[in-house]
C-alpha cells in the first residue's frame, strides 16, 4: 500500500488525492485553513490545518511516503521559505521516499515563441517566478543531501470545471486582437494528475545528482484570446468584443498579465518518460468534455 502526504491540496491537490485513493493508497493532505481540512476529512482524507507561514512547521513521519507538494511560495520575496521550512522540519528517521514538487513554466521567462525543452536554462522575469525556481534548488539539494528521489513538474496554466472565463465572458469586456494576444500553454486538470500520478511511480536514481524535471503541456499552445473564444463557443456565448488597439481598460487585464512570457511548452519527456499522453491534447477537445463546464464545490 503506497503512503501518500499532501501539501496544498486545493484544486489539484484535491483530485490527486483522491485518485491515490481509488488506487488504495493512504492518504495525508495538509492545509491552511481548518474548515478546508473538515471538507476533505468528509470525503475520507486524513486532512489538518497548519499555516505554513507560522513560526513554527512541524512535518509528520513520513517515512517512505510520496510527499506531493502543490503549496504556492509566499506571495512576496524572491525565496520560497514554505518549502524550505517544511523540508527543514522532517527529522532524518522519517524521510519521505520521494519528493513530486509541482512548479511552473514560468521558470524559463521570455523565450520569444520558441519551444522550449527541460534542458532550457531558468529566466525568470518575474518575484513569482524567482520564488519558484527558488523552491526547484532548495528541494533539489535538500533532496540530494536526504537520498529523496525527486520530480520538478514545471507546469503551465491549469483549465478545467472551476477554471474556465465564464463570468469576465459574461460581463462582455474586450479581448486583444488574436496578435497581441499573449501564447499561453495549458493543460486540463485531469491530465495534470495522471501526471502527478506518474511521477510519484516512475523508476528514478535516488542518488542522482541532477534533478528529474518534467515539462508539463497539452503540446499545442493558444492565445489568450482564443481561449476565450473558444470557451464562448462551447458555451453558446456571444463571441467577446476584440480591441485592435491591443491592451486598454477593458482588456482582461488580470489574466493577460500573468502570461507575459512567450514560449511553446515542448511534452515530449512527459509522454515518452512519463508514458503520459494528454487525453486533451488541444483545447476544443478539453472543452467537449462533458464536465469541464461543471462548478466546482
Amino acid at each position: 500500500m503506497t503512503d501518500c502526504f499532501i501539501v496544498g491540496c486545493g484544486y489539484v491537490g484535491k483530485r490527486v488525492a483522491m485518485k491515490e485513493l481509488e488506487y488504495g493508497s493512504t492518504v495525508r493532505a495538509l492545509v491552511k485553513r481548518e474548515s478546508r481540512a473538515q471538507s476533505l476529512q468528509a470525503l475520507g482524507l486524513d486532512a489538518v490545518a497548519h499555516d505554513l507561514d507560522s513560526i513554527t512547521v512541524s512535518a509528520p513521519n513520513l517515512s517512505e511516503s510520496i510527499l506531493y507538494w502543490f503549496a504556492p511560495p509566499p506571495p512576496v520575496g524572491l525565496i520560497d521559505s514554505r518549502i524550505a521550512s517544511f523540508l527543514y522540519s522532517i527529522k532524518k528517521s522519517s524521510l519521505p521516499s520521494r519528493l513530486v514538487l509541482v512548479s511552473t513554466t514560468g521558470v524559463y521567462g521570455d523565450c520569444k515563441g520558441s519551444w522550449v525543452k527541460e534542458s532550457q536554462p531558468t529566466q525568470p522575469r518575474t518575484d513569482r517566478a524567482r520564488r519558484r525556481v527558488n523552491a526547484e534548488e532548495f528541494a533539489r539539494h535538500w533532496c540530494l543531501e536526504n537520498r529523496v528521489a525527486i520530480v520538478i513538474l514545471r507546469v503551465p496554466a491549469i483549465y478545467g470545471p472551476g477554471r474556465l472565463p465564464i463570468e469576465q465572458l459574461k460581463r462582455g469586456k474586450h479581448l486583444p486582437a488574436i496578435d497581441k494576444s499573449p501564447l499561453v500553454n495549458r493543460i486540463h486538470v485531469s491530465d495534470l494528475v495522471r501526471v502527478c500520478f506518474a511521477s510519484a511511480r516512475i523508476e528514478i536514481d535516488h542518488n542522482a545528482k541532477i534533478p528529474e524535471i518534467c515539462n508539463v503541456s497539452d503540446g499545442n499552445p493558444s492565445t489568450t484570446t482564443e481561449f476565450f473564444l473558444s470557451v464562448a463557443k462551447s458555451l453558446g456565448l456571444p463571441d467577446p468584443l476584440i480591441s485592435e488597439h491591443g491592451k486598454d481598460e477593458q482588456v482582461y487585464d488580470s489574466v493577460i498579465s500573468k502570461n507575459l512570457d512567450s514560449k511553446r511548452i515542448d511534452n515530449t519527456r512527459m509522454r515518452k518518460w512519463l508514458g503520459v499522453s494528454p487525453d486533451f491534447p488541444t483545447v476544443e477537445i478539453g472543452l467537449s468534455y462533458r464536465d469541464s463546464f461543471k462548478e466546482e464545490p
